[in-house]
């Protein structure tokens, strides 16, 4: 299972099927869907010779070229196309949706072709933002589709947008599962009736009105049940991009980066064109600068080979070579930088150490340790006030119901150091979201003698680095499920919607199983992280994971979409 194969699979029918020059008219959402898992040379050696939106009204008449047109079904977008085929500019239209088309919109479009240009309609299912082959996500942003409506519930936009995406998903994949869902989440089983629904009434589309295919699970989760990974410094490639730049739909923005060439606005970070990347990802901070010497000295012992051109075939060779050349060039040149302003930032902003003191909150039991640490930490004028705020709610989050509790004098603290009300209202948020009465497990493994002595005896074993102690909580559950460990527990607190469904583990493990996992309330990139190291680790068992989530959160945007709901 791989993700970004499935969405390319649909976007070479876009730009292939339809054979001359041709123009390709995008709506707002599937231009990222389309730019994450292609690019400008690809459409070009397909004549796409124009992108552009469809809302664009000052687009040239230019008829001697074909249209493909590739939209989301929604109304916005299909009265796009109604304007569009009422004033055609182009000769022929192909218009793919890229989602299940109701009747009501062919008749739509039928009525309104009045000059009989649309030449064909087809849905091709790439609803969905393809990440990495590992994780896929909705989208969605507070701005755009706010995910909770009052408390822990879904707005009614978020849900529509979220059943449609996993429902274009397992069609991409071929797949119809089993459903499970985390028993204590009213919206993780909202979602599950809904794509259930879906599939039964959509029996033709997904193979049938029968159960699942017997080989594919669904995971249905809830972000409230693990607050700690999103609240976390990660130090992942990846994942640093992500917090301390911003990734957005692969790409990131350059404009504050100092040391770039002025005319490079932004830089793309895709697996397929980048081979650096796609073997550093997951790459910790610490090995990335041995990563990037080696990456260095490739480079210069490829370009020297280009020192002496003394024939013509030398000149042959060197020109076949100076596309791929360039491309190394423009890599190294990218992630040098990259790597140079991470650990510019990571130095002005202190976050060794708030990362060992993240860690120790995340990881270990040492109350009064931990109070002291968090006071000097929001005492420090060089900490950064959203780190501050972040130690402060895990701190809040692990000892909730401690003897002691510290909180409201932390709380207290931060305002006195100057930190904005609204940041300090942040730890309220978070426990109201995901406080010990919310979650269904313990996470911190403090909430009774028997958890706390199984924590205190990991603690104890030391850790090879201490920026790196935490393991996602959803990593661990796979890695039980899939070893075929606590299968009565997982069994009861993942019910399946299918009453007759199968446990989701066996005692001898998982063989021959399609896993995915998907976060109501959102992604994280360590999470990716886990689910494919896990999944290389079973191969043998052919078993295949893939994550999703509603969006993939930074901890700025994981505090973000709370603070839109859970006011304190």
């Amino acid at each position: 299972m791989d993700i970004v194969k499935a969405a390319q699979y649909y976007t070479n029918r876009i730009a292939g099927d339809v054979s001359g020059m041709k123009v390709l008219l995008l709506d707002r959402e599937t231009t990222p869907i389309i730019s994450l898992v292609s690019t400008q040379s690809f459409l070009l050696s397909k004549e796409v010779y124009l992108v552009d939106r469809i809302e664009n009204r000052q687009r040239d008449v230019m008829r001697h070229l074909k249209c493909v047109c590739f939209v989301r079904p929604t109304d916005a977008s299909m009265q796009a196309l109604v304007d569009e085929l009422r004033s055609p500019r182009y000769g022929d239209y192909y218009i793919y949706v890229s989602n299940i088309l109701k009747k009501s919109m062919v008749e739509l479009l039928a009525e309104n072709d009045e000059s009989e240009v649309v030449r064909e309609v087809q849905e091709f299912y790439a609803d969905f933002y393809a990440a990495t082959p590992h994780l896929f996500h909705m989208g969605l942003t507070p701005a755009t589709h706010p995910l909770f409506g009052e408390g822990h519930s879904w707005n009614p936009g978020a849900l529509s947008r979220t059943v449609q995406g996993l429902g274009a998903v397992l069609l991409a994949l071929k797949r119809r599962p089993n459903i499970r869902y985390e028993r204590n989440s009213a919206m993780a089983l909202k979602l599950g009736q809904e794509l259930e629904y879906l599939m039964a009434h959509e029996g033709s589309l997904f193979g049938g009105r029968g159960q699942g295919d017997g080989q594919t699970q669904l995971l249905i989760l809830d972000r409230k049940n693990d607050p700690v990974t999103p609240l976390l410094t990660h130090w992942t490639y990846h994942a640093m991009l992500d917090e301390l730049l911003g990734v957005v739909h692969g790409r990131i923005d350059l404009s504050q980066v100092a040391d770039f060439r002025a005319e490079v606005k932004e830089v793309m970070l895709s697996q397929d064109q980048d081979s650096f990347f796609r073997q550093s990802q997951f790459l910790n901070f610490g090995d990335l600068g041995a990563s990037i010497k080696e990456f260095v000295d490739s480079y210069q012992s490829k370009t020297q080979s280009h020192d002496k051109i003394e024939s013509i075939s030398d000149m042959k060779r060197f020109v076949e070579a100076y596309p791929e050349f360039r491309k190394l060039s423009g890599n190294v040149s990218k992630h040098v930088t990259l790597i140079g302003e991470l650990s510019r930032l990571v130095s002005q902003r202190h976050l060794l150490a708030v990362s060992e003191l993240e860690q120790s909150l995340a990881c270990n039991e040492q109350h009064g340790a931990d109070v002291k640490a968090v006071r000097a930490l929001i005492g420090d004028a060089k900490i950064r006030a959203e780190n501050k705020v972040r130690c402060v709610v895990l701190y809040a989050l692990r000892y909730e119901r401690a003897p002691g509790n510290a909180t409201d004098e932390l709380k207290r603290q931060l305002s006195a150091s100057g930190v904005d009300a609204d940041m300090v209202a942040m730890v309220d948020v978070v426990l109201r979201y995901a406080g010990a009465r919310e979650r269904q497990s313990d996470i911190f493994q403090n909430e009774n003698i028997f958890s706390r002595g199984k924590n205190m005896f990991r603690g104890l074993q030391g850790t090879e680095n201490v920026y790196t102690q935490h393991t996602p909580a959803l990593g661990e559950m796979l890695e039980q499920l899939v070893r075929g460990r606590q299968g009565a527990h997982w069994q009861e607190r993942l019910p399946s919607l299918d009453p007759n469904a199968r446990p989701p583990s066996s005692e001898s493990g998982m063989f021959n199983q399609d896993i995915i996992v998907f976060v109501v309330g959102g992604a994280t990139l360590d999470e990716e992280r886990a689910v494919a190291q896990l999944g290389a680790r079973v191969a043998a068992q052919n078993v295949r994971i893939v994550l999703g989530g509603t969006s993939v959160h930074t901890s700025q945007s994981f505090l973000g979409e709370l603070a839109t709901t859970f006011f304190p």
